[in-house]
């Protein structure tokens, strides 16, 4: 890939709807690790498919620390059923504890709908 090919720190953000400082915050953490030709940063197909992960990642809830040891056992690892079996593991974890969550709003919303009702209630007295 040439450096045609790559995407500069300004694309990436447009591309994936992020600032730069998440950007750098990721490479700062070693999540991401573009390419460098002087100051600028490069961003090949390699690190567009990382932060696609990262941002799924994070859409779905989990640690930052959680996607790095995803990513890490991508990188060394070439047994991909040791990965599929691994990501298993992360989701159904992950599942669960957003299922809890869902039972908590659901219960505060609840909750709050409950209350509101009563104060419009007293209202009408």
């Amino acid at each position: 890939m040439t450096d045609q090919d790559k995407l500069t720190l300004k694309e990436m953000c447009a591309k994936f709807d992020v600032t730069p400082r998440t950007l750098r915050y990721y490479e700062y953490i070693e999540l991401l690790k573009p390419a460098k030709k002087g100051r600028t940063r490069l961003f090949g197909n390699k690190e567009m498919a990382r932060l696609e992960l990262i941002l799924r990642g994070r859409r779905f809830g989990f640690s930052l620390e959680e996607i790095r040891q995803w990513l890490e056992l991508y990188d060394q690892d070439t047994n991909h059923s040791k990965q599929m079996e691994a990501w298993l593991d992360l989701s159904e974890k992950q599942v669960k504890e957003l299922e809890y969550r869902k039972l908590q709003l659901e219960e505060t919303i609840a909750e709050l709908n409950n209350l509101r009702n009563q104060t419009k209630a007293n209202l009408t007295k």
